[in-house]
């Protein structure tokens, strides 16, 4: 519209000047034939009047004078009238004249001395009048006096006024009918038909480009319309081709890679887009506190690390909370940007919400509820009512801005996690066609345990509302179906692992999800080697055995156990002392959350008294590095560890076990993780350990320290394995190919 405007802009203002010149000229005319009328029925009076006036004054009758005055004054529009003996002075004059004695007119002399009539516009009191003076003269030609008649002029400043009103009406009329006519000629010559490209553009963009979005216009544009139509055949042909091409190389490839994933979503999607949605974006604009400087970081996030590489495989569009302090900075109008910065492969398209939006829905009802009621670490759930409200909300403006970007038929949306529970219902109910899939990346926890959540109720009608819902492991299925069948009234299958509830079907399935694999080359970037030597000069660790944690700072980390564990290693064999260090990279989390914040303080208490106990010179055993930390800045640690300790009370999958060994392109270090991780039930080559147990958990380090080299390597050979065949993009592919397949003709 604004466009628009301005096209129409310049037109209005010429069409307004040329008709408020007009207007001018009209108004100046007809100014110009009411004075002469006003004129000359002036004149016309005075001589009327000329005669008697003359008997008066020679008879010097006073009576009859006073009497012509006051008869003239009833004449149309007369306003009075005034006669003067041959010296200028009033001898009768109008009773509503009366303060006519006193005015000052100089003119009058001159009209004595030339006897030639005269008249003029005058203000008398707070109107304007006009006064025409007519000498009257004798038979010789002697003056004897003159008359004045004064007329109104009120009826002449109406008339132009009621003129003016007129032309400005019809002006604004005149403006009203150009907009009006302008906007729909413009809507129907160029909006509809640049409309009609724009959209078919979309569908070109989304790959429905078939005959059912046809463009037919005419004249330029439809030359242009032509043209693209003959480019789209041409690709839709080339597109057949390509994804014929893709699964003849899927029926031949084994390991799954990014362009084995590429050729499914071809041979599966077309060339149909693939919506992703999550609270966690995968690129965020932030401020750096030290230099002041806007700079683009990769959140180290379980969810970034496994969804970001689906993306940039198959394309698509990722929709997520803006939370950067500059994110708003570089997003384009519909506020979306292209990412990697450097690489485009996908959309990022950020939802803005306000701070009490993000207390409510993240820090209250997704934090503080759902997640330690998902979680078997004896911390108790808090449930809000505000936050309640405010998770329901979000869930919306989310759900809103999804609606807003889906294509017309059939699209493909992949829900990521627990704050989204409610999403699928809600896209569903606008979009029946779309499917859907959620992704629960956390434990489903037994139905005893949820039912404790007072909108149990809600949340499992709103994951029903997806097609597919995908959990790690198949003891979190298990427990998402027995949870359902006792709260809800539904049918489950559990030999097709599939609810139906109000004649719609949700299937259930495991998906174990994994990691992006490293290349052997990756182990010879000298980046990565340099990097490695600065870190071990900058905290001295030549010569010594490096253990390495990598976690945001969350009690379900089982951060303190690995503290205390290796207080204790180190207290029953004091043979490590000076020659082990363990470095925890820790990543604050949920820092508004109290229970976080003490959580932080008490980490940072235990490791302080930790080190102090043990600490002899310049070493101390554990190097606490307390900071976000991107992926990139991970992965040195990664290869120089000589040993990984993951000791989750309680974990969903845990994918920094499956980084670990996905990075060890040498085959040494050893891994340590917890039994009660998703990650466990496929790394079955690591050492296992109960974090609960401490003595267990010491001599676990030990024992990984002591395994000899030969061991080491075929453990870690086995898990890469694993991991190589069991990556993300078969993780991706399997749920894709599951998509696919519920599609309705």
């Amino acid at each position: 519209m604004r466009r628009v405007f301005l096209f129409i802009l310049p037109i209005l203002i010429i069409v307004s000047v040329a008709f408020t010149l007009f207007g001018f000229f009209q108004v100046r005319l007809e100014e110009e034939k009411l004075t002469d009328d006003l004129k000359r029925k002036a004149r016309s009076v005075a001589e009327s009047m000329e005669l008697s006036v003359k008997h008066v004054l020679l008879g010097n009758d006073l009576k009859n004078a006073n009497y012509l005055a006051e008869k003239f004054e009833t004449r149309e529009r007369l306003q009075g009238c005034v006669i003067y003996d041959k010296d200028g002075n009033i001898i009768a004059l109008t009773k509503r004249f009366a303060d006519w004695k006193g005015k000052d007119k100089s003119y009058i002399k001159d009209i004595i001395v030339n006897k030639i009539p005269r008249g003029e516009l005058e203000k008398f009191k707070d109107y304007q009048v006009y006064s025409y003076i007519l000498p009257i003269v004798d038979d010789e030609g002697q003056l004897l006096g003159m008359v004045e008649v004064i007329h109104d002029t009120s009826y002449v400043f109406a008339r132009l006024t009621e003129l003016w009103r007129r032309i400005s009406s019809t002006l604004i009329i005149l403006v009203v009918v150009i907009f009006v006519l302008s906007i729909l000629l413009h809507r129907q010559i160029f909006a509809l038909p640049i409309q009609r490209l724009t959209d078919w553009f979309k569908f070109f963009q989304r790959g429905e480009t078939d005959e059912t979005h046809p463009i037919r216009e005419k004249g330029d544009l439809g030359k242009l319309a032509s043209e693209v139509e003959q480019a789209a055949l041409s690709l839709r042909v080339a597109r057949r081709t390509i994804s014929d091409e893709a699964s003849a190389r899927l029926e031949k490839e084994e390991t799954w890679t990014e362009a084995k994933l590429k050729d499914l979503i071809r041979a599966k999607l077309g060339e149909k887009a693939l919506f992703v949605v999550s609270n966690r974006e995968p690129y965020m604009h932030v401020v750096d506190e030290v230099t002041g400087l806007e700079k683009c970081i990769r959140p180290a996030s379980g969810v970034v690390t496994a969804i970001h590489p689906v993306l940039c495989a198959c394309g698509g569009t990722w929709i997520a909370h803006g939370a950067g302090n500059a994110d708003k900075k570089f997003v384009n109008s519909k506020d979306k940007l292209g990412v990697p910065p450097k690489d485009i492969r996908y959309i990022l398209k950020r939802v803005w919400l306000n701070k009490e939006e993000e207390d409510g829905y993240y820090y209250g009802f997704s934090n503080e509820g759902l997640w330690p009621l998902c979680h078997n670490t004896h911390t108790r759930p808090i449930f809000r009512e505000s936050d309640w409200q405010a998770y329901k909300k979000v869930n919306q403006k989310f759900a809103d801005s999804v609606l807003e970007e889906l294509p017309a038929k059939h699209p493909f949306v992949f829900i990521q996690d627990y704050h989204f529970t409610l999403l699928g219902k809600m896209i569903k109910e606008k979009r029946p066609d779309a499917i859907i899939a959620l992704f629960w990346h956390i434990p489903w926890p037994t139905p005893e345990a949820f039912s404790i959540c007072p909108y149990r109720k809600e949340i499992l009608e709103g994951m029903l509302g997806c097609d597919l819902i995908g959990f790690h492991v198949q003891n979190h299925c298990n427990n998402f179906l027995d949870t359902v069948n006792r709260l809800l009234e539904s049918r489950v299958d559990i030999e097709k692992f599939s609810i139906v509830r109000s004649e719609k079907e949700t299937i259930v399935r495991a998906f174990p999800i994994s990691v992006n694999g490293r290349s052997n080359q990756d182990a010879q970037d000298a980046g990565i080697k340099q990097e490695i030597d600065k870190i071990k000069k900058e905290f001295d660790l030549e010569g010594k055995t490096i253990g390495l944690g990598v976690d945001r700072i969350d009690y379900t980390k089982g951060i303190i156990e690995r503290v205390l564990a290796i207080d204790r290693f180190l207290e029953k064999y004091p043979q490590y002392k000076k020659k082990f260090v363990f470095i925890q990279l820790a990543a604050p989390s949920r820092v508004h959350i109290k229970h976080y914040h003490d959580l932080m303080a008490e980490i940072d208490e235990l490791i302080e008294k930790k080190n102090w106990k043990h600490c002899d010179s310049n070493w101390k055993p554990i190097i606490y590095l307390k900071r976000h930390f991107s992926l990139d800045e991970i992965e040195p640690f990664y290869k120089m560890a000589d040993l990984c300790i993951v000791s989750s009370l309680h974990d969903g999958m845990n994918l920094v076990a499956k980084e670990y060994v996905a990075t060890k392109n040498d085959f040494s270090g050893a891994l340590i993780l917890s039994q009660f991780t998703g990650a466990a039930r496929e790394l079955t080559d690591a050492i296992q350990v109960n974090p609960y147990s401490i003595e267990e958990f010491a001599d676990s380090i030990k024992l990984a320290l002591q395994m000899p080299q030969d061991e080491k390597t075929k453990r870690m050979e086995k898990m890469r394995r694993v991991v190589s065949e069991n990556n993300i993009y078969r993780w991706a592919g399997n749920i894709i190919t599951e998509l696919t397949s519920l599609r309705k003709a």
